[in-house]
């Protein structure tokens, strides 16, 4: 059922309990311990939180200007410090682009173990996938949570069948239980096309949401190829994010992140949703405007 979704053979395929514990499979299963860890940043924590759970070192960067990966400072980097393992959220969490697909794939020549993190692939469309499937440098990670389904816990792996053999070495039996299988398994046969319809519907919001705050002068909004736009005001995002609490409205605050001051994070909702959101966030910005 889950190899017929993703497109590839059951041999291509490792199923965890959610995507994070396959990142912590990798961080246990790719090389020593003592080798460093490359990630960009900001994106997914977990990343950094598996390497720090098995003593790893981590070697980061931090993105560019346009949230992308800085090739030569990247290169300069690995060249020193040696990381074996990389992960690349693609999309990436919380930025919402995708990076320049050249600068993964030159980084990957230095002798890195790519993961990347596909856990918004419904709603972008690019993968790695064919990597994935040829090399034994490069996996995919891919979710059911961004889809509706984050309750289940059902995280896959897409990678070599050389690959899935060692991985699986690593793996605790039973990760994944029966009712999460037996769910996933008719969401993705008699739901799949109600879980279609609706990730389309995500992308056509997304865009029209996208399309909306780039109208509002105060907002600096982000592409965003996952379901949720990034957005920079002149105003601290502690006080916009209170300011939208107060009309009913959470929006997850990321200010704190290398590269994102004052910027807030929005996830794509129903049409009745955002549009509560666009008068929440234009009734916010005049009340920050009078104050400041």
């Amino acid at each position: 059922m889950l190899a017929e979704y993703a497109g590839v053979s059951e041999e291509n395929l490792l199923v965890g309990n959610g995507s994070d514990e396959l990142i912590y499979y990798l961080t246990l299963a790719v090389g020593e311990f003592y080798m460093p860890v490359f990630i960009p940043v900001p994106t997914f924590p977990m990343y950094e939180i598996s390497a720090s759970l098995f003593g790893r070192p981590l070697v980061s960067v931090e993105l560019d200007e346009h949230f992308d990966l800085p090739l030569e400072e990247s290169l300069k980097k690995v060249e020193e410090e040696k990381p074996v393992l990389a992960f690349f959220a693609y999309p990436n969490n919380p930025t919402g682009n995708l990076f320049t697909r050249y600068k993964i794939e030159r980084l990957r020549e230095e002798g890195l173990f790519c993961v990347v993190d596909e856990a918004y692939y419904e709603y972008s469309g690019e993968s790695f996938k064919d990597e994935a499937l040829g090399r034994t440098d490069t996996v995919v990670l891919r979710t059911l949570s961004k889809i509706g389904m984050a309750s289940l816990r059902v995280g896959y792996m897409i990678a070599h069948e050389a690959v899935v053999k060692e991985i699986k070495k690593a793996k605790l039996p039973f990760n994944v239980s029966g009712p999460s299988q037996v769910l996933a398994r008719v969401l993705l046969t008699e739901g799949r096309a109600f879980l279609e319809e609706k990730v389309k519907e995500v992308v056509a919001e997304r865009e029209r949401l996208f399309d909306e705050l780039s109208k509002m002068p105060l907002v600096e909004v982000f592409p965003s190829r996952a379901n949720f736009l990034l957005f920079r005001t002149p105003f601290p995002a502690r006080e916009l994010q209170q300011e939208l609490l107060k009309r009913g409205v959470l929006v997850r605050n990321v200010s704190y992140l290398p590269k994102l001051s004052r910027c807030l994070r929005v996830s794509v909702g129903k049409p009745e949703e955002n549009d509560a959101f666009l008068n929440a966030l234009d009734e916010s910005l005049k009340a920050l405007s009078e104050r400041y």
